[in-house]
């Protein structure tokens, strides 16, 4: 079943290659990963939300802030 998913995404890369050209293709690349970081985002502060509202007392975590634990 990975090997599936290599192969698709293989293909969705030479087919992204030939429609939009090399020089679009990082730009492309750029916001599509912008888009998955806004998503995360945006999906712990719903989960946050939800767990204030649950009643629960763990603090959000903010998905781009590495932290060590404290010591």
């Amino acid at each position: 079943m990975g090997s599936d998913v290599v192969i698709i995404l293989i293909v969705i890369l030479v087919l992204a290659l030939m429609w939009r050209g090399p020089k679009t293709l990082p730009k492309l690349g750029e916001a599509l990963g912008r888009g998955v970081r806004e998503a995360k985002t945006e999906a712990s502060k719903a989960q946050a939300e939800i767990q204030a509202r649950s009643g629960e007392a763990d603090p959000p975590v903010d998905p781009d802030t590495k932290t060590d634990p404290p010591t």
